[in-house]
């Protein structure tokens, strides 16, 4: 089986930005719920169609697999579920890992999280200063959620 580990964490400054290179992403859910989620994603040229797992803790299952572009944009056309994520992804190497960081758009505007893949759960990341509180396991930052409750919709207290 395919697993994810990945730890996620808000961004507390702009030093990132130096160098980065960003990629333009749309995506929607097909399926959205607790224990599973069905996405499709257009990533610059590239179009995904991928299903997740609920998971525990910062390991869940994820199988993605390349589909056509036209497709990605029908199917988000006609069935995605509530708004579309929009999103700048950059990718920044620090250390031994690469960074992926989300910068949001439309109504997830000002919310940037910063991503990375391990190996295993135990795995040592070196932190770069840009990173912030650690919201890996706070499923309101995960995508899918961001697809059903939108960061324009959270109140001040929901934002720290």
């Amino acid at each position: 089986m395919a697993t994810e580990i990945e730890r996620k964490f808000l961004v507390n400054n702009d030093d990132w930005r130096s160098n980065a290179q960003g990629t333009r992403y749309l995506q929607g859910y097909l399926c959205n719920e607790n224990s599973h989620s069905v996405r499709v994603r257009l990533a610059g040229a590239r179009a995904m169609l991928s299903v997740k797992g609920g998971g525990q803790g910062i390991e869940r299952a994820e199988f993605e697999y390349e589909i056509p572009a036209d497709d990605a944009r029908q199917l988000l056309a006609q069935f995605a579920q509530g708004p579309l994520i929009e999103k700048t992804r950059y990718r920044v190497t620090h250390g031994r890992h690469t960074w992926e960081i989300d910068e949001f758009a439309g109504c997830n505007a000002g919310l940037i999280i910063a991503e990375v893949e391990l190996q295993h759960a135990e795995e040592a990341v070196e932190m770069p200063d840009w990173v912030g509180r650690e919201v890996s396991t706070e499923r309101r930052y995960f995508n899918a959620s961001l697809s059903q409750r939108p960061y324009a919709e959270w109140d001040e207290a929901e934002r720290r």
